[in-house]
């Protein structure tokens, strides 16, 4: 520690990708990130949520080594100008894949001499066992279901040193990718079922010991924990479209509720060719109350990655990663650069372009809050701030993009991702297949809500004048808790399928669609949007003064693509009613999250009318939905004797974490969320 104090920091100060990132951003981009409008991922952390496909189950890091020398042989130097830097590529990789093949035949060499003095006769031959697999694997292809999850996990491994820290690297199928060494092993009476059902077992805890790297500011405020976001998916369709649900799928759903861990997150993958029972088998783990697992519309992920210019096969072995976002697994190079914070944009346009929060200037005058005549001039304003803060951001990101390809090639993972090794091109310069770059938008519900209470009450109801709205909001109402309190409970708000306050919804997500969708981005690729929080919506509401909707300033903003908290007072189904009228095929992911009271699930009853739910919502096109079953009053307790409640595990977001781990204030938020008690 006192080496790496004195020498090891002291070496990378000036040199860090924070810092080459930041000093080469414009001061507006700057400022609009300090002022709390967008985050940006890349400042502390890799890009990401890449998944892997099924190809190293089928090949060896010697047959890697093979293709790579066949291209290098074949580089044409006289008539291809890029021969050069394919060469050098080619070669990184080539060394990638020998030192993986070496770091797996140390660990066989450890655990040889630890056989050696082993008393214990099992232990001794499990240890045999372990040197023996890596001997074998990554340098060969997996024989069989021990092999096959060893070979993922030094992969996993190499990603993750490669490029520290990474963000979300996972197997992606896994009951698909296994289940053919599962049946083989059971069939010739190789493997039992709780030989592999321990093997999962040890599988988890590796991922679980395995956190995410420390984090600082604003990227702690964006993401406040240290799960690492792998999310493993069961389910879904197979390549030719059929029903992918196996037995293995049904033994990982066992695993997932036995060891109850924080990580690796956990999804169903829903389509309409699975059967009910595979549901309702999730169910009774959501049921158990940790948050896990996930659920995703298969189908429609389909639909979205094909809108995105996927094949439909590799659209069909994609699915998604991180909390919610798709991708085309081990193809597509898919980076999450920020989030975007909706509410700041409506702020800044009732005050002119000025934040109230700095006092600065933060976007063009686009016309004082009491000149605006009508909502569609009020509305118009919104898009030109919306569009001039989208611009910055994405010039923003463009030039990081060029940074990373210059300063932090990944040769390793550019060896698991279609095509890299192909194009002799780098994973962060454009190699791969595919290549999309999101923007997340933050605060849907709040914004939907604004607007509808400046729609309703100033231009359609005229009980209220905009100065009078922006002399409250300028007070954090002080004084006007009767105004307040009218705002809140007496305008249309997202999330009881009102179509007075989802037809705003919609508008935000078309401007917010239309400004973003389908610029090109510096890798061939281009920009698309999700909606998701992690835990931003928490930090964006602490810069964000009191909003139209009757939010008091510095609290958080709605989460997801969720209502506000305690708005959605017509059940469940008016509330994925409201959300399905956004069109999430044009997303790359949406989150949407409800709290259940475990009454509610406590018999088969309440299961199937779960399964009804998820059935009915992706009917509807949803992306996704998780649920949290726990009463407010249970979350009560554990905030004030947390050592009591030590393994009160809730969804946060996109993952799930300790209840007692998380800030007051983000307790606060999961408690307010409206606790539905019938559906």
């Amino acid at each position: 520690r006192k080496l790496y104090k004195e020498t090891v920091i002291l070496y990378w100060k000036g040199r860090t990708m924070r810092e080459l990132i930041f000093a080469e951003m414009s001061p507006e981009w700057i400022a609009s990130y300090e002022g709390g409008i967008f985050t940006e991922f890349m400042e502390q952390r890799s890009p990401g949520h890449t998944v892997l496909d099924n190809k190293i189950y089928s090949r060896g890091m010697l047959d890697f080594i093979q293709d790579i020398r066949k291209l290098l042989e074949d580089l044409d130097y006289l008539n291809d100008p890029r021969a050069y830097s394919k060469q050098e590529e080619l070669k990184a990789m080539s060394i990638c894949a020998q030192a993986i093949i070496c770091f797996a035949e140390r660990h066989a060499q450890a655990a040889l001499e630890l056989a050696q003095v082993e008393q214990d006769p099992q232990r001794r031959k499990e240890l045999e066992r372990i040197a023996q697999i890596c001997s074998y694997v990554p340098a060969h292809a997996p024989r069989d279901f021990w092999e096959a999850l060893q070979y993922y996990w030094f992969i996993h491994l190499g990603v993750t040193i490669e490029l520290n820290p990474w963000d979300a690297f996972n197997p992606g199928k896994l009951d698909q990718h296994l289940y053919p060494f599962y049946r083989k092993g059971l069939l010739e009476g190789t493997l039992t079922e709780d030989i592999a059902e321990e093997l999962l077992h040890c599988f988890w805890i590796k991922f679980n010991n395995q956190p995410a790297p420390p984090k600082v500011g604003v990227t702690a405020a964006e993401s406040g924990t240290y799960t690492d976001f792998a999310q493993i998916n069961v389910g879904g369709l197979r390549e030719d479209g059929s029903d992918a649900v196996n037995p293995l799928t049904y033994l990982i759903l066992d695993v997932i509720e036995e060891m109850r861990l924080l990580q690796p997150s956990s999804s169903i993958q829903v389509s309409k060719k699975n059967p009910n029972r595979f549901i309702k088998r999730a169910a009774r783990i959501i049921r158990t109350g940790f948050g896990q697992p996930s659920v995703f519309n298969a189908d429609l992920i389909v639909q979205e990655l094909i809108r995105q210019g996927k094949s439909i096969q590799d659209a069909r072995q994609g699915g998604s990663s991180g909390c919610v976002e798709v991708g085309a697994f081990g193809k597509e190079n898919y980076n999450l650069t920020g989030y975007f914070n909706l509410p700041k944009v409506l702020e800044l346009t009732l005050n002119n372009g000025l934040d109230p929060h700095s006092g600065l200037q933060l976007g063009p005058r686009s016309g004082e809050a009491a000149d605006f005549s009508s909502f569609e001039e009020l509305f118009a304003a919104f898009e030109a701030q919306l569009n001039y803060f989208i611009d910055l951001k994405v010039r923003g990101n463009n030039l990081i993009e060029r940074l990373y390809a210059a300063y932090m090639p990944v040769p390793f993972l550019s060896l698991l991702i279609d095509d890299c090794i192909l194009r002799g091109k780098d994973y962060h310069d454009g190699g791969a297949r595919y290549n999309t770059t999101y923007i997340q938008g933050v605060g849907l519900g709040t914004i939907t809500d604004s607007l509808s209470a400046i729609k309703h009450h100033v231009f359609d109801e005229q009980n209220l004048s905009l100065s009078e709205l922006m002399e409250a909001l300028k007070k954090d109402f002080a004084g006007k808790e009767s105004l307040r309190q009218r705002l809140l409970n007496r305008t249309p708000r997202y999330g009881n399928d009102d179509d007075n306050a989802d037809n705003l919804m919609r508008a935000v997500f078309e401007s917010y669609f239309n400004a973003i969708d389908g610029r090109s981005n510096t890798k061939g690729g281009t920009y698309h949007i999700n909606l998701l929080p992690t835990t931003v919506h928490v930090y964006f509401g602490s810069v964000t003064g009191a909003t139209p909707d009757g939010r008091k300033a510095k609290q958080p903003l709605s989460e997801g693509v969720s209502p506000v908290q305690g708005a959605d007072r017509r059940g469940p189904t008016a509330v994925l009613k409201s959300v399905a009228k956004m069109d999430h095929a044009r997303t790359g992911g949406t989150l949407l999250n409800q709290k259940f009271t475990p009454s509610l699930l406590q018999d088969d009853t309440g299961l199937d009318s779960l399964v009804s739910l998820v059935r009915t919502y992706f009917a509807l096109d949803g992306h996704h939905i998780q649920f949290n079953v726990v009463d407010a009053a249970t979350l009560r307790k554990a905030q004030e004797n947390p050592s009591e409640y030590r393994d009160l595990i809730v969804r946060v977001a996109g993952y799930s974490d300790y209840f007692c781990d998380l800030s007051e204030v983000l307790q606060n938020e999961i408690i307010a969320r409206t606790e539905h008690q019938e559906f």
